[in-house]
């Protein structure tokens, strides 16, 4: 752990928010990320998240490790692990008094905690207003605004219709045919063909609805709602990039990077 460098605290493991603490990472911060019991990440591949169930992960260059208490956080970032908590509610940081915290969760609702969370809170796409309950927002949606910083206002709304892929769009996002309890049927990474069965809700089969590279897929064991988002499939079909952060992801991270280092106070302490 370096302690000339700030503490991020990043509510969220999943891909998004993920990218973002790649960025953080690669530039020396001191990250942490927070999650659910039962994180709902569907890129876990790429997911910090997914440490929570496996106990560690490596995503690129990336390792992130559960930890089950805070007095083992320090020891962690020292070994250039990310640490990954189970705490939904971040009440870690009266410990660990982060001086950045990034709400990545997307839950595209205003967040429960606002700027009294840290010197700088920045929110991750839509339902945070900057100004109101965080200091920055990040924009997600695709775009000419994608990884823009606003200091006043709020992120675009969200559309409900996932970013088009090799002219697919809805289809590629796979959702539950029923409520239940979710079975994965296949690997993550694999290349699939049209009509395969990729997954199952309480033994109803979810095919897959073209040829892909499976890109993501919930936890098995899951309790799902009929038409949760459960999958992703990617028609490009090079399962190589089932193990890469999305650009996507890195672009809103580099988003993030801009509004700690616009600030004064963090820029003095990197020696800038």
């Amino acid at each position: 752990m370096r302690s000339d460098r700030p503490l991020v605290l990043i509510r969220g493991g999943g891909d998004l928010a993920t990218g973002t603490a790649a960025r953080l990472h690669r530039c020396s911060f001191n990250v942490v990320v927070t999650e659910i019991s039962k994180p709902l990440a569907v890129r876990r591949l790429v997911a910090l998240a997914e440490a929570v169930y496996a106990g560690e992960v490596h995503i690129e260059d990336l390792r992130g490790r559960r930890v089950e208490d805070l007095a083992t956080v320090p020891r962690v970032l020292e070994e250039g692990a990310i640490p990954v908590l189970v705490d939904p509610a971040a009440a870690c940081r009266r410990s660990l008094q982060p001086q950045v915290l990034v709400d990545g969760r997307m839950r595209k609702e205003p967040p429960e905690i606002g700027m009294e969370a840290a010197p700088l809170v920045i929110g991750l796409g839509p339902g945070f207003t900057a100004g109101l309950d965080c200091h920055a927002v990040i924009e997600t949606n695709r775009g000419h605004n994608m990884g823009r910083v606003y200091w006043q206002g709020s992120a675009e709304a969200d559309t409900a219709v996932p970013e088009e892929v090799a002219d697919y769009d809805v289809d590629r996002v796979l959702r539950a045919p029923n409520s239940g309890r979710f079975e994965g049927r296949m690997r993550l990474g694999s290349i699939v063909r049209e009509g395969e069965v990729i997954a199952a809700v309480d033994g109803i089969p979810l095919e897959a609805p073209f040829d892909g590279a499976l890109r993501g897929l919930l936890h098995s064991g899951l309790e799902v709602e009929v038409g949760m988002k459960v999958g992703d499939l990617d028609p490009r079909g090079e399962s190589s990039y089932c193990y890469q952060i999305s650009d996507k992801s890195l672009a809103v991270g580099g988003g993030v990077i801009e509004a700690i280092l616009s600030r004064p106070q963090f820029r003095v302490r990197l020696g800038g």
